[in-house]
């Protein structure tokens, strides 16, 4: 099949269109700076509208820069907490000093807000470009609502009711204001509807939205909104039975190691993805999460740095969530590191690269047993300081792993060019037991939870007593790490506060989390640029 492949394309920006660097999953060669005639009279122009959308969605999400380092998804949850000292970046994981100047807030609502302006762009133009066939045109605008709906879902959640933008800004216009989260949430159901209707059911060209990413996306919508007071009365039936469709359509990989394989990227399972691809072009900045959760190991002997890391790890809790059998955990992440290069063992004795580095027993070793080895042990309990700087070491993830990927710098792109999935029928399992819990089917929810775990090794069926909010949860957590918004799944399930505090070592240290902090710090730049139409949440002035 045949991939999106990104290419750079210019437009005047007097049209309202976006110079972007994207993939057109048309291939079309981009030659020339197009004037105002010449791009309405080219039909090719529309679909690099729609690949920009695509281009916007998935930069945003992925890039690695100093300011964003997935900050605003995993981290300040119960699973994973701040590993080296970043500024910004802390204050974000212990709610100590988060304001409305934090960076990482203004780079996420200005990237969600770059998406949105895209598909408003492309959904505006689509019309006015000549010799777009309809079924091309109706496509577009159904992926332009999908992505512009993913947006509002992210800002709504993390900022609470925001401005509500449909159309492409053609003036300096700064009189904007909060809608309410209920009027987002109906644009965000509408959009999807939309989309809904117009995308098809599959694809020839890999990487475009289907009708099941829409009923994938839906489902997680209403399953949110149910927990809402504007909820709908089948909020979380709805989220089932979409959830439902798309586990029939995407059959599990049997094996979760198969599953991760980065030899087995396009399975059944997964629903959609970002792309990436070999090229400069259409690799962009590149997918960064291979360097989810890697901490300085170089600095230990016998290793060398092959790949940089972001500041997040992995909590002592993450870790201690897997029972034995559970396949999960060796797939997701290694507890043995092996020398790159020869090196001498604490011992005196000579290693020689491919031999154990360092290893993180599950248990605590004796000090007699760590003596006895000549690699390096680290106990659980000791994989950091309270302050997190001292310290920080921890069984590293594998399962993002990009092997051949280059070392670069932070300012550089990352390289990665695994296909980054975003949606894939695992969370349909969870996004149905959660939703069939909260509608009190009990048994179905047990069931879903059943054969998710069976395919991890977990053989004994769920009994429907063990079904609750938080059994859900840390299923999520062994299952998804990494993919999903963990921050968002504990602030919609009412344990954001409960289970940070709980388990997530220096939010407990600093005991600064409050119910304010269940919405985001609306950026000051955005108040004031607009004179304070945009008003802040409660408790951030």
């Amino acid at each position: 099949m045949k991939n999106i492949n990104y290419r750079l394309i210019i437009i005047l920006l007097s049209l309202g269109m976006l110079g972007t660097s994207c993939e057109s999953y048309l291939e079309e060669e981009n030659n020339s700076f197009l004037s105002i005639e010449n791009a309405s009279s080219k039909p090719e122009t529309f679909n690099q509208l729609v690949a920009t959308v695509y281009q916007r969605s998935r930069e945003s999400s992925t890039r690695y820069t100093s300011n964003l380092y997935y900050a605003l998804e995993d981290l300040g949850t119960d699973i994973v907490t701040r590993g080296t000292s970043i500024s910004g970046i802390d204050d974000v994981n212990d709610y100590v000093n988060f304001t409305p100047l934090n960076w990482a807030v203004g780079v996420y609502w200005s990237n969600q807000y770059g998406i949105i302006s895209a598909a408003n762009i492309a959904i505006d133009n689509a019309d006015l470009i000549q010799g777009v066939d309809a079924n091309t045109k109706s496509i577009g605008i159904g992926e332009a609502k999908f992505f512009r709906a993913m947006s509002y879902f992210n800002l709504v959640e993390n900022y609470g009711g925001v401005p509500l933008v449909l159309n492409q800004i053609s003036n300096a216009d700064t009189d904007y204001s909060r809608a309410s989260e209920e009027a987002v949430y109906t644009q965000i159901l509408q959009d999807l509807d939309d989309a809904l209707t117009n995308v098809p059911s599959s694809v020839s060209e890999y990487g475009r939205v289907t009708k099941d990413a829409v009923r994938h996306l839906r489902s997680k919508v209403l399953l949110t909104r149910g927990y809402k007071t504007f909820a709908g009365a089948t909020d979380f039936k709805d989220a089932a039975v979409l959830a439902e469709s798309v586990i029939t359509n995407h059959p599990l990989v049997p094996s979760f190691s198969n599953l991760v394989s980065i030899d087995n990227q396009r399975n059944s399972e997964v629903v959609f993805s970002y792309l990436f691809g070999n090229s400069s072009v259409s690799r962009g900045w590149g997918n960064s999460r291979h360097m989810l959760y890697k901490f300085r190991f170089f600095d230990y002997p016998g290793l060398s740095r092959t790949v940089k890391g972001l500041g997040p790890m992995p909590t002592p809790f993450y870790y201690s969530l897997f029972d034995d059998a559970d396949e999960r955990a060796d797939a997701t992440f290694t507890r043995e590191i092996y020398a790159t290069e020869d090196y001498t063992g604490k011992n005196g004795e000579a290693m020689s690269a491919g031999e154990l580095a360092i290893f993180f027993p599950k248990t605590v070793w004796t000090q007699a047993e760590i003596d006895a080895v000549p690699y390096a042990v680290i106990n659980p309990g000791t994989y950091f300081d309270s302050d997190g700087i001292t310290i920080v070491q921890y069984p590293q993830f594998t399962k993002f792993d990009d092997p051949g990927v280059p070392f670069t710098q932070p300012d550089q792109s990352s390289q990665g060019e695994r296909d980054m999935v975003i949606m894939r029928s695992g969370e349909a399992y969870l996004i149905a037991a959660e939703a069939r819990f909260k509608a009190s089917e009990i048994s179905t929810a047990a069931a879903h939870l059943t054969t998710l775990r069976s395919r991890a090794g977990l053989t004994t069926a769920v009994t429907n007593a063990e079904v609750t909010l938080d059994f859900i949860l840390d299923e999520r957590a062994r299952e998804l790490t990494g993919e999903v918004n963990r921050w968002m799944d504990l602030k919609r399930t009412g344990k954001l506060i409960e289970r940070t505090l709980m388990h997530n070592p220096h939010a407990a240290l600093n005991n600064a989390l409050k119910s304010k902090h269940l919405l985001r710090p609306i950026p000051q730049k955005e108040i004031d640029l607009t004179s304070g139409s945009i008003t802040q949440n409660p408790d951030y002035n």
